[in-house]
């Protein structure tokens, strides 16, 4: 779920743009985010996500495919980063979202069977897992498009910070804000779902758009550092602390870390809170994390009749609609990847 900060982020650090206004900058996306938002999103009427002639699910191929396409076109270089071992103190996020799954299938079968779409539809968007097979697929299709795609040691997220900080990529992409905790000079939200959305339980649409977040700015603008801004994290809940301490939302939080300039001092009252985790090793791990120095970032000419085996021989896509999606992304490719991949610097305007 990732930590919430979304009600304390200042107008001043955040701006709604066009697709066309990244346009010619690599962003670090994390890709199990994304593989999981299409997961929810691409589905039948009734909440049935999109299956193969063999009943194997391909949502997530549909979204990761589709869209790639999408973003390449609007010129933008998107790297897919993979999540790796999750640490020890994610277990308990892990475990509670494995349960929110199960129930959350169960509640989508009996609306169903009640005939309640819109209900089913809740339901079956909130059971959706994401396996093994399923970012092994993602690899091998994203290979075939020759878009590059980095395999993280543990978090995504953190690697995604990693790339930006380093200067190989200009912004992180998700829709959770811990990348910033991580220290991404910057964060894209809504890439994954950018156009036109039904809002839930209602028969109105509403326009999303990508919105970048500057962290620099964001600190600025609340009177904190980043040191701070992960105190408050672990206060509101991580991933690693769900539910964080009792009482504090993020303004409650803001107000707590500004009176503690020292964030050691912060968190050893943290601690007296937090019986089930150490507030040291969170803020450490955001500090500190395990990350893949040794990736290499190469954009490579679409290998059509590739995706197609996959897509269409593979999982009974139509052969005219991914021919037609692969040769834009080829032509893409030529127009705005190839003569400027030697030097990733280029890239930043």
């Amino acid at each position: 779920m990732g930590v919430n900060l979304r009600d304390i982020i200042p107008d001043q650090a955040r701006q709604e743009v066009e697709l066309k206004a990244l346009r010619g900058y690599v962003i670090a996306l994390d890709a199990y985010n994304m593989l999981y938002q299409f997961l929810s999103a691409i589905r039948q009427p009734d909440g049935t996500p999109l299956k193969d002639s063999q009943g194997r699910i391909t949502s997530h191929l549909s979204g990761l495919f589709y869209r790639t396409v999408n973003l390449v076109e609007e010129g933008l270089k998107p790297v897919y980063v993979f999540d790796g071992k999750p640490p020890e103190m994610k277990r308990k996020e892990l475990e509670e979202r494995a349960a929110r799954r199960k129930e959350a299938a169960e509640k989508y079968l009996k609306a169903k069977e009640a005939g309640a779409v819109e209900e089913a539809r809740k339901y079956a968007q909130a059971s959706s897992e994401l396996v093994s097979d399923m970012v092994e697929e993602s690899k091998r299709l994203l290979d075939a498009m020759g878009i590059p795609w980095v395999q993280a040691p543990a978090d995504g997220e953190a690697q995604a910070a990693f790339m930006a900080r380093r200067g190989d990529a200009w912004a992180a992409g998700s829709q959770d804000y811990d990348s910033l905790l991580f220290g991404s000079p910057r964060l894209v939200r809504n890439l994954a779902i950018t156009g036109k959305r039904k809002l839930p339980n209602k028969d109105e649409y509403v326009e999303v758009k990508p919105e970048t977040i500057d962290l620099n700015a964001m600190l600025k603008v609340l009177g904190i550092t980043r040191e701070q801004l992960i105190v408050l994290g672990i206060l509101v809940g991580t991933d690693f602390d769900p539910g964080g301490v009792k009482g504090f939302g993020p303004k409650t939080a803001l107000s707590f870390v500004r009176s503690y300039k020292d964030p050691n001092k912060a968190l050893e009252v943290i601690r007296a809170q937090l019986t089930d985790v150490d507030p040291f090793k969170i803020y450490e791990y955001f500090l500190n994390p395990p990350v893949n120095q040794q990736f290499k970032v190469e954009f490579k000419e679409p290998n059509v009749d590739a995706i197609k085996e996959i897509l269409v021989k593979e999982h009974d896509f139509s052969e005219d609609r991914v021919v037609k999606a692969a040769e834009r992304l080829r032509k893409s490719y030529r127009e705005n990847l190839r003569a400027r991949q030697s030097r990733l610097d280029a890239w930043f305007g």
